[in-house]
């Protein structure tokens, strides 16, 4: 089962529109598990008031946030 298909069931704060994680220790799980799905580093870095999923795809950098419980992307390779 893809990371992205499973459901985040996590604390989340909304901060500028985007859903992120309240915590650091659950951002860091997630961004693990998509980095071992991706094949890249991952880190959970601080936005505001929450925690996002960043990390390098195909030359962009990549920022994950929730949507709906499940990983989104919020900007870089292919976002917005």
């Amino acid at each position: 089962m893809s990371v992205f298909s499973k459901p985040v069931f996590e604390g989340t704060v909304v901060f500028e529109g985007n859903e992120l994680f309240k915590g650091q220790g659950a951002a860091k799980q997630w961004a693990q598990q998509v980095g071992n799905e991706l094949g890249i580093a991952v880190e959970a870095r601080k936005i505001g008031t929450g925690w996002a999923l960043v990390g390098e795809l195909d030359g962009v950098e990549t920022v994950w946030g929730i949507f709906g419980q499940r990983l989104k992307r919020i900007s870089g390779a292919g976002g917005e």
